[in-house]
């Protein structure tokens, strides 16, 4: 019993490791590898810490003080005991509380949460740059599969018509050379197939690769299932998303400057010892409070220097934006006509690949009667092999353009 269960485990790990891979299966492994995104994830965590130490801020502070000098006097030279008391101790246990509008206190903490709507933005796009990435890797990958595949299904063919053809040389139906000119071709093909093995291999290695994964395994790749999103306005993807958030920034960083001119007030009260020890030292124990107050007057302009930069960087800003609008409209317009353009010529290399699959077929039943020749046969496989590679490379390139197509307008 024990034995059939291992050999159960054994077979389910091998069937595991010949399962063919998807497309999400790369995305979600780049995701959870990606540095950057990490990056993203913690400054944002980052910004909770900041917005928990401005709360903190702005509650009562209390520290503990001491000051501890002495300044002694011998025969008659030493600083004046007018100024110094000739010592000086001080052991307080201090108390602030700094008073702030409402206004100014939600001003910082929208600075923060904007701070941190500005960080998933950006995580947003480098997502879309990574899954475009792999995605883009992973369609090269799987049309080295399909070539790989095509190639291995040709040369199974030919390597069938090799066994007929050579009976019928020997039979004298066909000359030796027009079987050695099949030959070579048949060889040719073997090459093929493993320099598309090859190829493969390399593509596969780029796909983990990117994707954070580690396997030089040689395994299959399933279809990718990419389909065209709804086209959708500039406004309202992901990009633009970014754009916005730095309004917003922008306008808090400006209304900020005005609350940092208000009046400061902060309250202050201490408790403790302090005495120069000249006079009944024991009776040095007490408590003070006050009041501090700082009213800004005049500082050369400098406020409508603030106000100037934050202007000049929504300018700034507008451009970037509108630039990209436009920009937008130019990538969907020229990627919609290309992919029309390869689906078209998809069609129109398929309609001519059932004249030259009938060909094909024609003659392999005539080569059984030696009633064709070689050369016509290996015209009609070249004829195949060249159709047969413009449907695939199309259809890579197909796949290629919706997938940047998708970058700009999936959210």
């Amino acid at each position: 019993m024990r034995i059939f269960f291992l050999w159960c485990v054994i077979l389910s790990a091998v069937f595991a490791n010949a399962q063919t891979k998807t497309l999400d299966y790369y995305i979600d492994a780049g995701m959870v590898s990606s540095p950057l995104l990490k990056d993203y994830a913690n400054q944002v965590r980052l910004n909770h810490i900041d917005s928990a130490r401005l709360a903190a801020a702005y509650k009562p502070q209390v520290n503990g003080v001491s000051t501890n000098s002495w300044a002694p006097v011998i025969n008659g030279y030493g600083y004046d005991g007018v100024i110094t008391n000739y010592g000086n101790f001080s052991e307080l246990v201090a108390a602030s509380q700094q008073l702030v509008g409402k206004a100014n206190l939600q001003n910082q903490f929208n600075g923060i949460i904007l701070q941190s709507d500005s960080v998933r933005a950006l995580a947003k796009i480098s997502i879309k740059d990574l899954q475009r990435s792999i995605t883009s890797q992973y369609i090269t990958a799987y049309g080295s599969w399909l070539q790989y595949q095509f190639n291995n299904e040709v040369y199974n063919l030919l390597s069938k018509e090799d066994t007929l053809l050579k009976k019928l040389t020997q039979s004298a139906v066909y000359r030796q050379t027009d079987y050695l000119t099949f030959l070579v071709t048949l060889q040719q093909q073997k090459l093929a197939v493993l320099q598309a093995r090859n190829q493969y291999k390399n593509d596969y290695a780029g796909l983990n690769y990117v994707s954070g994964l580690f396997d030089t395994a040689f395994t299959p790749l399933e279809a990718p299932a990419i389909d065209l999103y709804e086209m959708m306005d500039a406004g309202n993807t992901v990009f633009y998303e970014k754009y916005r958030v730095d309004s917003l920034l922008l306008k808090n960083a400006d209304a900020q400057i005005d609350f940092n001119y208000k009046p400061k007030v902060s309250l202050y009260a201490d408790g403790g010892y302090v005495s120069s020890f000249t006079y009944q030292a024991y009776k040095n124990f007490g408590t003070s409070i006050g009041v501090n107050l700082s009213v800004p007057i005049y500082d050369g302009k400098q406020r409508k220097m603030q106000h100037t930069k934050v202007a000049i960087a929504e300018q700034t800003r507008q451009g970037y934006r509108d630039f990209f609008k436009t920009q937008y409209s130019q990538q969907i317009a020229q990627l919609t006509q290309q992919l029309n353009a390869t689906q078209e010529l998809i069609n129109e290399t398929t309609g001519q690949l059932k004249y030259v699959e009938s060909l094909i077929d024609a003659n392999g039943k005539l080569l059984t009667t030696g009633d064709v020749h070689i050369a016509d046969y290996i015209i009609a496989i070249n004829n195949y092999l060249n159709a047969k590679n413009i449907i695939r490379q199309n259809t890579i390139n197909k796949l290629q353009i919706i997938t940047q197509i998708n970058y700009w307008i999936k959210q």
